[in-house]
Protein backbone atom coordinates (compact mmCIF):
# COMPACT_ATOMS: atom_id res chain seq x y z
CA UNK A 1 0.00 0.00 0.00
CA UNK A 2 0.97 3.46 -0.69
CA UNK A 3 0.43 6.21 2.32
CA UNK A 4 -1.02 9.22 1.11
CA UNK A 5 -2.21 12.28 3.51
CA UNK A 6 -5.52 14.01 2.58
CA UNK A 7 -7.05 17.05 5.13
CA UNK A 8 -11.08 16.51 5.77
CA UNK A 9 -13.28 18.52 7.57
CA UNK A 10 -13.62 17.90 11.10
CA UNK A 11 -17.79 17.17 10.10
CA UNK A 12 -16.33 14.76 7.77
CA UNK A 13 -13.84 13.34 10.61
CA UNK A 14 -16.79 13.20 13.17
CA UNK A 15 -19.24 10.76 10.73
CA UNK A 16 -16.28 9.02 9.49
CA UNK A 17 -15.68 8.07 13.07
CA UNK A 18 -19.50 7.09 14.06
CA UNK A 19 -18.97 4.88 10.94
CA UNK A 20 -16.49 3.21 11.64
CA UNK A 21 -16.82 2.64 15.44
CA UNK A 22 -20.36 1.05 14.03
CA UNK A 23 -18.49 -0.99 11.64
CA UNK A 24 -15.70 -2.25 13.68
CA UNK A 25 -13.27 -0.98 11.18
CA UNK A 26 -10.93 1.60 10.83
CA UNK A 27 -11.42 4.96 9.39
CA UNK A 28 -8.21 4.16 6.63
CA UNK A 29 -10.52 0.97 5.73
CA UNK A 30 -13.74 3.22 4.97
CA UNK A 31 -12.05 5.76 3.10
CA UNK A 32 -10.20 2.89 0.91
CA UNK A 33 -13.59 1.70 0.06
CA UNK A 34 -15.30 4.89 -0.96
CA UNK A 35 -12.01 5.27 -3.44
CA UNK A 36 -13.15 1.81 -4.98
CA UNK A 37 -16.72 2.98 -5.02
CA UNK A 38 -15.89 6.22 -6.79
CA UNK A 39 -13.18 3.93 -8.76
CA UNK A 40 -15.65 1.41 -9.95
CA UNK A 41 -18.63 3.35 -10.42
CA UNK A 42 -16.44 5.96 -13.06
CA UNK A 43 -15.37 2.34 -14.70
CA UNK A 44 -18.88 1.44 -15.12
CA UNK A 45 -19.89 4.21 -16.32
CA UNK A 46 -17.11 4.49 -19.06
CA UNK A 47 -18.12 0.92 -20.09
CA UNK A 48 -21.72 1.51 -20.03
CA UNK A 49 -21.56 4.89 -22.29
CA UNK A 50 -19.10 2.65 -24.62
CA UNK A 51 -21.96 0.19 -24.97
CA UNK A 52 -24.68 2.46 -25.94
CA UNK A 53 -22.17 4.08 -28.26
CA UNK A 54 -21.34 0.94 -30.15
CA UNK A 55 -25.42 0.09 -30.14
CA UNK A 56 -26.25 2.74 -32.27
CA UNK A 57 -23.81 1.99 -35.07
CA UNK A 58 -26.46 1.36 -38.57
CA UNK A 59 -28.93 2.31 -37.23
CA UNK A 60 -29.58 5.54 -39.21
CA UNK A 61 -28.95 5.80 -42.37
CA UNK A 62 -28.15 8.91 -44.29
CA UNK A 63 -29.23 8.56 -47.57
CA UNK A 64 -25.62 8.49 -48.95
CA UNK A 65 -24.06 5.44 -50.44
CA UNK A 66 -20.36 6.44 -50.45
CA UNK A 67 -19.95 7.90 -46.90
CA UNK A 68 -17.14 5.17 -45.46
CA UNK A 69 -15.02 6.43 -48.44
CA UNK A 70 -15.88 10.41 -48.43
CA UNK A 71 -16.57 10.89 -44.98
CA UNK A 72 -13.42 13.55 -44.97
CA UNK A 73 -15.25 15.51 -47.46
CA UNK A 74 -18.98 15.47 -45.74
CA UNK A 75 -17.64 16.42 -42.26
CA UNK A 76 -15.68 19.47 -43.74
CA UNK A 77 -18.48 19.92 -45.91
CA UNK A 78 -20.24 19.76 -42.52
CA UNK A 79 -18.28 22.32 -40.77
CA UNK A 80 -18.39 25.10 -43.80
CA UNK A 81 -22.03 25.48 -43.90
Amino acid sequence: MIRTQIQLTELQVEKLKRISKKRRVSMAQLIRTAVDQVVDADTDETASQRRKALAVIGCFNSGLTDVSERHDDYLAEAYTS
